[in-house]
């Protein structure tokens, strides 16, 4: 839907919430626990069961998509009080077939279940909101293009802690610039003026696939039912959403908006579960939001996150890393340097980042790559171009039937990322190559995009490759933490 979306829909949300403006001044508490969800079930084609290369082909999509927006975070984006630290607190975290992980989060008093994906590469946190929240082709599990029926929704109604957020709120420039929001000055609380509105203007936020628009509301929130409230949350109250997962988004970027920065995070953790788990309820991974610092870091490989040199860049809210070098088997790839490192207009170097599926690199550090692992199994597989052309993976290689049913007994190269101080991520087969339906064919699950253009990072460390990894991102100290071991947790 996204830019074709009525603006008659934002001022049916402000009629909708106008009474919540009015409501008791008492700060009731609103309780945030992170619990299990249950996730929707699997696609279905024409024949009743996934198709691999159907949803290998779409997460390729969602990918590029992904990293197209990243890469241009203003293409058409809309454009407190103090937090406290919150004990530790570890929660589920499932895998899904449209490409993410989700927590379920408790917002209202009493606190209502809303699944959230996991996004490190965004800093708003929303919610699909009230009884008239239209969603065009957001359910990847349904059929018809139009499942709102199946999503579930925030009603701030039946919240007696659910306040919108004044116009005049500083937070209200965490969507909004100062210079948009002059017109509030000397505003009266009362004015029904089409240029003077007592909330704050509604925001259209656009992801790499689609589009959500809303109101902000400002909720109290507990990240468990023992901890301390949390005052002052700001939620996005999402009235219509277009091509977006069926849950909403909790972003953990670097912005002052982002769930770790309104709760106060020292830290936070996860481990994400491999794909093969996808919308399986009993299976997952974890979320550890605050606890103590790592006693050491000796069963951690560590490095730096650095800053994007670009003042004011909208590029800020990412977590870069210093990729220092790729190697395939050992040897190192030729890359231009400018490529693994923000130049100082800000763009280049590499990010980490739970929204995207597929890795994505630009095509001077992708082409590459894929080069070196085309040139290490030459004399033994062959290229699969209907593979390729199936999937939108590439390369592709042919293997024989009895080798693709188990990868770990094919002969492929090593595929390593080498960060500054040394850390180094040496990817297990299965987090790099994926069997690509029933073809006997494995292909590297790295995307690029000459149409992307050259803005932006030049890497962007997907989900797919983070799988069976704890990763610590330590806000404190400014380092990221990963080491390999099984994340499966069951329910």
């Amino acid at each position: 839907m996204a830019p074709t979306a009525p603006y008659y829909l934002f001022l049916c949300l402000v009629f909708l919430l106008a009474g919540l403006g009015a409501a008791s001044s008492a700060r009731s508490a609103v309780h945030l626990p992170l619990r299990q969800i249950t996730p929707a079930a699997a696609p279905e084609t024409a024949g009743g069961h996934p198709d691999s290369f159907e949803q290998l082909a779409q997460l390729v999509t969602a990918s590029l998509l992904r990293a197209r927006r990243l890469k241009d975070p203003k293409g058409g984006a809309g454009s407190s009080s103090s937090a406290s630290p919150i004990p530790f607190s570890r929660v589920p975290l499932f895998s899904h077939s449209y490409g993410g992980y989700a927590v379920s989060l408790g917002f209202g008093t009493p606190p209502q279940q809303i699944p959230l994906v996991l996004d490190t590469g965004s800093e708003i946190v929303w919610v699909p909101c009230t009884k008239s929240y239209l969603c065009s082709n957001c359910n990847p599990s349904a059929p018809d293009s139009n499942a709102t029926a199946k999503v579930p929704v925030f009603f701030p109604r039946s919240s007696s802690s659910a306040r919108l957020v004044g116009c005049r709120n500083p937070k209200c420039t965490w969507i909004h610039t100062p210079e948009f929001l002059s017109r509030c000055r000397d505003c009266p609380l009362n004015a029904t003026a089409a240029d003077c509105s007592p909330v704050c203007p509604p925001y259209m936020l656009l992801y790499g696939s689609g589009s959500t628009g809303g109101l902000l509301l400002s909720e109290t929130l507990r990240v468990s039912p023992q901890g301390a409230a949390v005052s002052n949350f700001v939620v996005g109250c999402s009235l219509f959403s277009s091509k977006q997962p069926a849950a909403g988004i909790a972003g953990f970027g670097r912005g002052p908006a982002s769930l770790p920065s309104q709760l106060g995070l020292a830290r936070f953790s996860y481990c994400l579960i491999s794909r093969r788990y996808d919308d399986d309820a009993g299976e997952s991974g974890s979320v550890v939001l605050g606890g103590a610092r790592e006693s050491s870091r000796d069963d951690l490989a560590s490095t730096p996150f650095l800053k994007n040199p670009a003042v004011g860049s909208p590029f800020s809210i990412y977590y870069y890393l210093g990729l220092r070098k790729i190697t395939v088997d050992g040897k190192k790839v030729k890359i231009p340097h400018a490529a693994l490192m923000p130049i100082p207009a800000g763009d280049g170097g590499t990010i980490i980042d739970s929204g995207t599926t597929f890795t994505y690199m630009e095509p001077n550090v992708f082409e590459p790559v894929a080069r070196a692992i085309e040139d290490a199994v030459a004399d033994r597989y062959n290229r699969s171009t209907a593979a390729e052309k199936m999937t939108g993976l590439r390369p592709c290689f042919s293997l024989a039937a009895a080798a693709a049913a188990a990868t770990e007994e094919v002969r492929l190269p090593e595929l390593a990322f080498h960060f500054k101080g040394g850390a180094k991520m040496r990817l297990p087969m299965s987090n790099y190559f994926i069997i690509a339906g029933n073809s006997g064919a494995v292909c590297l699950t790295i995307v690029t995009d000459a149409g992307a253009g050259a803005g932006g990072p030049s890497v962007i460390l997907g989900s797919f490759q983070q799988q069976n990894y704890y990763v610590v991102y330590d806000l404190e100290r400014e380092w990221l933490g990963f080491r390999q071991q099984s994340c499966l947790e069951k329910h």
